[in-house]
């Protein structure tokens, strides 16, 4: 005698070998004998014989229609599989039919829930439908996934790939059918997602990847602003007194958000008055406005090699901006500044100024450097001011302390990008240009700074102190600038807090209650914020200002080239901007010059990999 038992949600059959009323000694057809309870038995048979059971269940199995059954079964109620069976043969089933119907019944869940040995339940029409309805999209879902991964594997990229590529190289949704088939076929071929796209042609541009999986994370919404673009800016200016200088500013040439300019006037017995000019988009930037709101959103214009997203619309910069033969509402400070270069009075306004020129880096340097400066006099229309401001931004330096700064001797580098070729400019820091411009920045930013303290007005401030720099609402020395307060003002359009401080000077001037007070919320997620995106906004500078080094050592086949020990095994590349680990560089001092070769550069990683030559006697 056999049985046909359950056990652990499976059928099972066996012989008999011992019947213990309670329990049952049976043996497999493998010949495993085991104990089972008899209540787990569902029914006894004679024949077919024991190795043949199965054979024969399984063909009658496959002949039973799930659907039929279940158009043919009670609809309300549970009901027992040998009575079904008895309904679909039409006789009392034999075991082998008994056997197949409860084989179908348990392996067909969507149409019968099970609810105890031997007896099922109908499932609903509609939890049917939906069942079928998601087994169908499971199935296309398996065969499109395989297609997908048959065209991956062959570096084809699928056409329903495309509308979807941000996604799936930057946030992609790991249970979709697109990203399954991806993962299939990196994991075959031990490539990276970004790799195997890269193959497939999705990505034909390094430089616009890198770009747009920042702008992905950052700028989800777009870098684009919409209806504030075309929003009219307020030009209510006239009223604003008019100041009879002539103003001029010093920029990059890529500059297009001229935040400041200069004025040198002279003044009787030897001395002059220097106007500090800060553009003031703070007056037509409604506090809490749509246009101050995404501006807060932003905190500040994003900077990379050869681009940029501003923080403020084009038609708002245009109208702010400190273009060369237009008149500019602007903030300004006036010094009186003795023959000595002291300063004797200094005088804060709020007005309109001519600007009569645009001095671009490049080429005011040409003119206006170390060695003509040496000679006293240099041809340049606004030579006598620039050298007047020159002897002033000394004094200044001095006065701060910092004549000496060794940070003067650093190179500094600028890229310039012109379609696929880039040229990397090293220019030494602390050249005239920059200490004019940076010395009556610092001054500014500082008197302002104290102007507000004085006044009883909230600004932000930042200050450092043992090497580490702050942002808070409190006034505080900055150690590395020698001065006791700074609030950044000088760069409104550029940097949000800027524009926060020069509401609040504006505030003060015009002796008005301020938009922020001490314990304004809105102040506080600024300031905080501001340092967050600051932060992320100049990691990414630096790994384009890396990306667009690899392109370099590219573009003029730079295979070996000199570098400088930073420290143990950091080095610093000679010409570009570029630091590395060289793993094979032995124990070096630091300072001294090695050889390297070149290999392994990837522009969708940004890495590659230094080899160590040989020292160089320098």
């Amino acid at each position: 005698m056999n049985v046909f038992y359950e056990e652990a949600g499976a059928f099972k059959i066996g012989s008999i070998l011992a019947d213990n009323n309670t329990s049952l000694q049976i043996e497999a057809v493998h010949g495993k004998r085991s104990k089972i309870k008899a209540s787990s038995v569902l029914f006894r048979f004679d024949t077919p014989p024991l190795a043949e059971f199965m054979g024969h269940v399984q063909k009658i199995t496959e002949e039973l229609d799930p659907n039929f059954l279940w158009e043919c079964c009670t609809q309300e109620s549970e009901f027992a599989s040998d009575a079904l069976a008895t309904d679909y043969f039409g006789h009392s089933p034999s075991p082998v039919e008994a056997a197949a119907t409860l084989l179908l019944l348990q392996n067909a869940p969507m149409y019968f829930y099970k609810k105890g040995q031997g007896r099922y339940k109908a499932a609903p029409p509609d939890a049917l439908k939906a069942a079928l309805a998601s087994q169908e999209k499971k199935r296309l879902q398996a065969e499109q996934q395989a297609r997908y991964v048959e065209q991956l594997n062959q570096f084809m990229l699928p056409e329903e790939f495309k509308p979807h590529l941000s996604q799936l190289l930057y946030k992609p949704d790991k249970n979709s059918t697109e990203w399954k088939a991806l993962e299939a076929v990196c994991t075959d071929k031990k490539l990276s997602t970004v790799k195997l796209m890269e193959k497939c042609g999705a990505i034909p541009s390094s430089h616009d990847y890198h770009l747009n999986q920042f702008i992905w994370e950052f700028f989800p919404s777009g870098i684009g602003f919409g209806e504030l673009e075309s929003q009219p800016i307020p030009d209510n200016f006239s009223d604003l007194p008019y100041a009879d200088v002539a103003a001029f500013s010093i920029d990059d040439a890529s500059t297009t958000e001229i935040d400041d300019a200069f004025s040198v006037t002279p003044l009787s017995f030897g001395s002059f008055r220097i106007g500090i000019h800060i553009a003031a988009p703070a007056l037509g930037i409604p506090f809490e406005s749509a246009l101050d709101q995404s501006a807060a959103s932003r905190l500040s214009t994003v900077y990379l090699p050869g681009n940029k997203i501003t923080m403020l619309p084009t038609g708002v910069i245009n109208r702010f901006t400190l273009a060369e033969q237009t008149i500019c509402p602007v903030v300004s400070l006036y010094l009186d500044v003795s023959d000595d270069y002291t300063v004797t009075k200094t005088e804060s306004k709020i007005e309109q100024i001519k600007i009569t020129a645009n001095l671009r880096n490049k080429e005011l340097e040409q003119h206006f450097n170390e060695d003509t400066l040496c000679k006293g006099h240099f041809p340049h229309p606004l030579s006598q001011e620039l050298t007047f401001l020159w002897n002033f931004a000394c004094k200044l330096e001095s006065l701060r302390g910092k004549s000496n700064d060794a940070n003067n001797d650093k190179v500094d580098y600028s890229f310039e990008i012109n379609g696929e070729h880039v040229s990397i400019i090293e220019r030494r820091r602390g050249s005239p240009i920059d200490k004019v411009v940076s010395e009556l920045m610092i001054y500014v930013n500082t008197e302002w700074g104290k102007q507000l303290t004085d006044g009883g007005i909230t600004g932000i401030f930042r200050s450092q102190a043992n090497g580490k720099v702050k942002m808070s609402t409190s006034p505080a020395p900055h150690q590395g600038l020698g001065v006791s307060q700074y609030a950044w003002s000088s760069s409104p359009m550029r940097r949000y807090v800027d524009l926060i401080n020069q509401r609040q000077i504006i505030a003060l001037l015009r002796n008005e209650s301020p938009p922020y007070t001490k314990d304004s919320n809105s102040l506080f997620i600024a300031m905080r914020d501001f340092e967050t995106a600051y932060g992320v906004y100049g990691e990414f500078q630096r790994s384009m200002e890396r990306y667009w080094c690899l392109r370099w050592l590219l573009q003029e086949k730079i295979q070996v080239t000199d570098a400088q020990v930073i420290k143990e095994n950091l080095v610093k590349l000679d010409r570009i901007p570029l630091v590395t680990r060289v793993p094979s560089l032995p124990e070096i001092a630091p300072g001294t010059y090695v050889r390297l070769k070149l290999s392994g550069i990837d522009l969708l990683d940004r890495t590659f990999h230094a080899e160590f030559l040989q020292k160089q006697e320098i």
